[in-house]
């Protein structure tokens, strides 16, 4: 048999990563060298999600695959953000690596940009949960054991009421009828903290609940930030986040 793909894995810290890695584990064709996760370098905490480093590198720990954290600034344009992530990915290759997996599900805008940019560094995108429908995916990530906390909901779509839940089938049933089950459209962003890829659950527990709402960047097109959106209200509502706290 070829030796395995040599890949890494752009991991969130969510439902949808975990799922996706412990796909592709099982996918002989590929070996995952490296968990890629991209922090904010100011609050030191996983971009979008709020999540902090120390947990971040916990559940690295206990998935036993080595991780690399992509620090960038607060609210990037996106030539920085593109020169951070080439870079990055540029070393990458020089150690033999060649592809690169993600969690993405049914965004087709998403997933064509992912795969021009790393077209032009010689790199190849997988997706392993691309197209399975949500509800199949979120009832199969609950069949497995996995278990995931809600960190951040967008005001757009969830009230405060959804911060702190653990999602299973009475979160799912209270889920607005427009809201993806996923979270795809980023409605809600997740801790997964235990399941069939960790050695160990990760302890924590809950802290603050907070809300924040991003302003309009100044002297700049919002539409040129690297925000997960290119909505042109982008800028009109918040997100509440709550923040975990790693306790052993």
């Amino acid at each position: 048999m070829p030796a395995p793909i040599k890949a890494l894995f752009n991991w969130s810290s969510g439902k949808d990563s975990a799922l996706s890695l412990y796909k592709i584990l099982q996918n002989p064709a590929y070996k995952i060298e490296y968990l890629l996760t991209s922090v904010n370098q100011q609050y030191q905490r996983i971009s979008m999600h709020g999540v902090r480093t120390e947990l971040l590198k916990a559940q690295a720990e206990s998935i036993g695959i080595p991780l690399k954290i992509m620090e960038i600034p607060e609210m990037p344009t996106m030539e920085v953000y593109e020169e951070v992530m080439t870079k990055t990915l540029t070393d990458f290759k020089n150690n033999g690596i060649t592809h690169s997996v993600f969690g993405d599900i049914f965004l087709e805008d998403l997933r064509k940009y992912r795969e021009n940019q790393l077209a032009k560094i010689g790199f190849e995108g997988v997706f392993p949960i691309w197209k399975i429908p949500s509800h199949d995916l979120i009832n199969e990530f609950i069949s497995l054991g996995f278990k995931t906390i809600v960190v951040c909901v967008n005001e757009r779509h969830l009230d405060k009421s959804f911060m702190g839940r653990v999602i299973n089938q009475d979160f799912i049933n209270d889920l607005p009828e427009n809201v993806d089950v996923c979270g795809e459209n980023g409605e809600f962003h997740t801790f997964t903290f235990d399941g069939p890829i960790f050695s160990k659950p990760i302890d924590f527990e809950i802290g603050e609940i907070v809300y924040r709402k991003y302003e309009k960047p100044k002297n700049q097109n919002p539409s040129n930030t690297a925000c997960d959106t290119d909505s042109s209200d982008a800028f009109d509502y918040g997100f509440w986040y709550c923040d975990l706290i790693k306790t052993s």
